[in-house]
């Protein structure tokens, strides 16, 4: 039976296998219903330079696509790159009506509804809009703001606290939180952290996650998509770019991040003199520090769409206050501190009015830690 909104769902719930290896491209998810309403083929976008969603959906529907539905978490793409458009190949295969619920802001590839519309298909949008929305959330960002999705990470105990009074922070959370954090890591574009953190810590800042991890999504789903999912993941994937946030360069030359196992980027302020040898990128240098909005411009044009933050809390702070979060992914350890240096460093609020709010997405258990998953709301959104 044709349930619109249980496709569609499902739809969101196979974009979201694309998770990590897409970029630049969006993740996008398709459904494909016979004649009669009953699912023919699913697809989702594995990987950049891979067969769109709508492509391998209809690979799998072959003749039953025609007079059928088209399910689609974006409005299908009506351009040629390195694929041709998505239009072309439902319409070459009969589907009589399409349903996508975002609409796409790429001005490159957008157009799919109205020329479907043109050559008489039925097209409708907007169902299950917000979903759709949310597990696309970097690569849309990435398109309307100009800057990629950026995530700050952080772990603290109870009552907020990131490292001890001496300084020591390891390990405040559990090997499955640690573990958790490699996964998002490796999801990521970049991961970005200030010189403060580098000194401190000496990080290699690699993603290093455990063979057998998965995603929920992934582990929700059906095994050979699991199995396609994870060759897909290894064979196209490398590391994320590391992006240190250094102002003085006062990088060490032999600092770990600097080692080769993945690559490097150090913003420093165009007035630094330096013979840091390193890939360097100067930014105009102001009040606030480091101009971050031009740090994040310059990532986009380097082609990274999703940012991981994982600077200390003067950093993390700046990015906050500046507006340059957009979602939070919060590690609290069951224990307690009393005293050490905060999570978050000064954010610009200086009374309850100002007071920076958020939504709650997810609230979970890893290991013995919680995981809390915010985005920037208010709590009438709730």
């Amino acid at each position: 039976m044709d349930d619109p909104a249980a496709h569609m769902a499902r739809a969101v719930e196979l974009a979201a296998l694309g998770l990590g290896t897409t970029s630049p491209n969006p993740v996008v998810g398709c459904v494909v219903l016979d004649a009669r309403g009953e699912v023919a083929g699913e697809g989702f976008h594995a990987y950049a330079g891979g067969p769109h969603a709508e492509v391998v959906a209809l690979r799998a529907a072959g003749e039953r696509a025609r007079g059928g539905t088209a399910y689609v978490t974006l409005e299908p793409c009506d351009h040629t790159g390195s694929t041709g458009p998505c239009t072309k190949a439902l319409l070459a295969a009969g589907v009589a009506r399409v349903v996508y619920a975002v609409p796409d802001p790429n001005p490159v590839a957008a157009g799919g509804g109205e020329r479907l519309r043109a050559h008489g298909v039925e097209v409708a949008h907007g169902l299950l809009e917000e979903e759709a929305e949310r597990v696309n959330a970097a690569w849309l960002t990435s398109v309307r703001l100009g800057r990629p999705y950026v995530t700050w990470k952080f772990a603290a105990t109870l009552d907020g606290r990131s490292a001890a009074a001496d300084g020591t922070s390891k390990w405040i959370t559990s090997p499955e939180a640690r573990e958790d954090v490699h996964r998002l890591r490796a999801g990521a574009d970049a991961i970005i952290a200030g010189i403060g953190t580098v000194l401190a810590d000496d990080p290699l800042l690699t993603a290093r996650p455990a063979k057998q991890s998965a995603r929920p999504a992934e582990r929700s789903a059906r095994p050979a998509e699991r199995s396609a999912r994870a060759a897909e993941r290894g064979a196209v994937r490398g590391e994320p770019l590391r992006v240190v946030v250094d102002s003085r360069a006062r990088t060490p030359q032999g600092a770990r991040v600097l080692d080769g196992a993945a690559p490097t980027l150090v913003a420093i302020a165009d007035s630094t003199e330096t013979g840091l040898a390193a890939d360097l990128v100067r930014l105009p240098y102001g009040p606030d520090g480091l101009d971050l909005r031009a740090l994040l411009t310059e990532l986009r044009r380097r082609g990274v769409v999703s940012a991981f933050l994982e600077g200390g809390p003067t950093l993390a702070g700046s990015f906050v206050r500046q507006g340059l979060v957009d979602r939070v992914v919060a590690y609290v350890a069951p224990a307690l501190l009393g005293s050490g240096r905060a999570a978050l460093g000064q954010a610009g609020v200086s009374t309850i009015a100002g007071i920076h709010s958020f939504v709650f997405e997810e609230v979970s258990l890893i290991g013995p830690d919680l995981r809390l998953v915010a985005r920037p709301g208010t709590p009438k959104e709730k």
